[in-house]
């Protein structure tokens, strides 16, 4: 399990690979939170590469379940792209893709996880730093995530604050029925370059629908 940063030019990666400059996320937090996160994951997200560079993190998922309803709120948002786990496999490898767009002035995630038969599952969403939050997380078809970012103990937690329909400038609140639920995804230092990445989806009406985590390693590159 490691990480690597790909350039997306022909530059020597020196020349433009830029680290440790990157307020985006710190400045949505308060200085105490921000002092309570472990070294290294202030490092991971105070990380930022050029233009259309990559920083590139694989894993492999250890825990998934569904409940019934959670399965098949996951594959019927397949109709909009999919950006939710649609499968049970475990011990699967799991590649994170985090690239610089300088268009938005955020950053697209690219997420593949393996499956034990057939292709892997591609989940492609883009973080903004926009919104009502500050900070949002744009899936595709026009629907977008509202997220609060907080710490809670020494793990990095982001939360939905909301769900919404873009069209153009405007951005139009999805009612509450018509969404998966409050959605949670956390990123725990575990030392040694390992952390542990979990996504949660509790619905208020039918409990737990989704939960997956998945182990990853950093190595110097």
């Amino acid at each position: 399990m490691t990480s690597a940063r790909f350039s997306g030019s022909n530059a020597p990666t020196t020349a433009h690979i830029k680290l440790l400059d990157d307020r985006r996320f710190r400045t949505l937090l308060s200085d105490e939170d921000w002092g309570r996160l472990p070294l290294a994951t202030w490092r991971r997200f105070s990380k930022r590469v050029a233009d259309g560079d990559s920083v590139v993190y694989v894993g492999v998922v250890d825990e998934v379940a569904f409940s019934d309803i959670g399965w098949w709120f996951a594959q019927a948002a397949r109709l909009i792209g999919g950006p939710l786990p649609t499968g049970r496999d475990t011990g699967v490898p799991m590649i994170v893709t985090v690239t610089e767009d300088g268009t938005t002035g955020g950053q697209t995630w690219t997420r593949i996880c393996a499956r034990k038969r057939g292709f892997p599952q591609v989940i492609h969403s883009a973080k903004r730093f926009a919104g009502p939050t500050g900070l949002e997380e744009y899936v595709g078809f026009g629907v977008s995530m509202a997220l609060r970012i907080a710490v809670e103990g020494e793990t990095l937690t982001f939360r939905s604050a909301g769900y919404g329909l873009q069209l153009g400038r405007l951005w139009i609140p999805l009612p509450r029925w018509f969404t998966p639920g409050d959605l949670t995804v956390t990123h725990r230092d575990l030392g040694e370059g390992a952390f542990r990445f979990t996504l949660d989806v509790i619905h208020p009406r039918y409990g737990a629908l989704i939960h997956q985590s998945a182990l990853f390693r950093e190595a110097v590159s």
